[in-house]
Order: C-alpha cells, then structure tokens, then sequence
C-alpha cells in the first residue's frame, strides 16, 4: 500500500529535483523514492559495518588486504 507525505524543500534543492526530473522525464515521487531506498540501503550497510568491525579487528583484520589474504 503506498502512502502519500508532504515535505518541504529548501528552494535550491527544490530547483535542483525540478531539474533533473525534467531532464529524465522521471515523476519527483519516483526519484524520491529512489533516493528513500538508496538510503536506506547505504543507513543499512553502515550499520553493519559498525558492527562487524570490532569482530574483524579482534580477529586481525584491519585492510581489504587482509581480507583477500584470508579467502585466497
């Protein structure tokens, strides 16, 4: 079910989302709603992240590096 919500934009960002929607021919709710899900994906990663890192640092992993040497 989708619902509708009203927010205000400062105008600039305002401008700027006018902008792209008309250079895309994209509807504001889905550019929106795009953005909401990237959002919360990249909100997820972090936290995640946050969480693991003490787990991979209590077992020396402190670099992409480190990794690649684990799984190769």
């Amino acid at each position: 079910m989708s619902e509708a919500i009203a927010i205000t934009l400062p105008p600039e960002l305002e401008l700027s989302l006018d902008a792209i929607t008309r250079k895309e021919n994209c509807p504001v709710s889905v550019l929106v709603e795009e953005a909401i899900k990237e959002y919360l994906f990249f909100r997820r990663y972090r936290l995640l992240r946050e969480r693991m890192i003490p787990q991979a640092r209590a077992q020396g992993i402190y670099t992409a590096q480190d990794v690649f040497d684990l799984v190769s």
